[in-house]
């Protein structure tokens, strides 16, 4: 049967256009991505309403970030403990609002719809005891150098009769230990645990706007 011109131009369009989306959103998902910054907890390192460039490769290699970097990551399903919850042994985030059909993780993974992320700075490594005590961060019984912090700056911990935060523990196996350089603003792995590999999403690569502050972000 021969197909009108017309209606072949039109088909030909369409799968174009299926095409783009399919790579765009491929890209999307393992290569990088835009992002407007909505939290204050950066602050004063990332600003809420600027734009930055999210690398998203390491993500797709399995490969963990580094202390320093600005990573984003899925938010946990639960985000404060009593003294009784709290496990300093096994000081992991708890994600347990998993997707479990194909649309709805297609939608929430790739679309990133009702996805809650957030975006912090790594503190600590798989392996190392973390301490937080006197105001600062001990990394293996050592203070961390924290230039990046304005002066003046106080880490601490929620420590009272309803909630307890992590403060002494040893960051496991494919885990990483982050936190806002905003710390009195920032819901962060104090509150919550270590983030696994598999829930981090991306690293900040470069800040593209404004555009008299596009550049690397340290």
């Amino acid at each position: 049967m021969k197909i009108n011109p017309k209606v072949k131009e039109v088909l030909e369009w369409i799968y174009c256009i299926i095409i783009a989306i399919i790579l765009a959103l491929l890209f999307r998902y393992y290569i990088g991505t835009p992002t407007i910054v909505k939290q204050v907890s950066m602050n004063p390192t990332l600003v809420e309403g600027q734009r930055l460039w999210l690398n998203r490769w390491d993500r797709t290699i399995k490969k963990l970030p580094e202390r320093g970097d600005i990573i984003t990551f899925e938010a946990p399903s639960k985000k404060s403990y009593t003294p009784e919850e709290i496990d300093l042994e096994n000081p992991i985030a708890k994600y347990e609002n998993e997707p479990t059909n194909i649309f709805s993780k297609f939608t929430y993974y790739c679309l990133e719809w009702g996805k809650e992320s957030y975006i912090k700075r790594v503190i600590a490594l798989p392996g190392e005891h973390v301490q937080i005590k006197d105001g600062k961060v001990y990394i293996n019984g050592e203070e961390l150098e924290e230039n990046y912090l304005p002066d003046g700056i106080v880490t601490d911990t929620k420590n009272n009769d309803r909630q307890k935060e992590f403060d002494d523990f040893i960051v496991p196996e494919n885990c990483v230990f982050a936190m806002g350089d905003n710390r009195s603003h920032s819901t962060d792995c104090r509150a919550f645990g270590c983030i696994p590999l598999e829930k981090i999403e991306s690293k900040v690569a470069i800040r593209i706007w404004p555009l008299d502050l596009w550049g690397k972000v340290e």
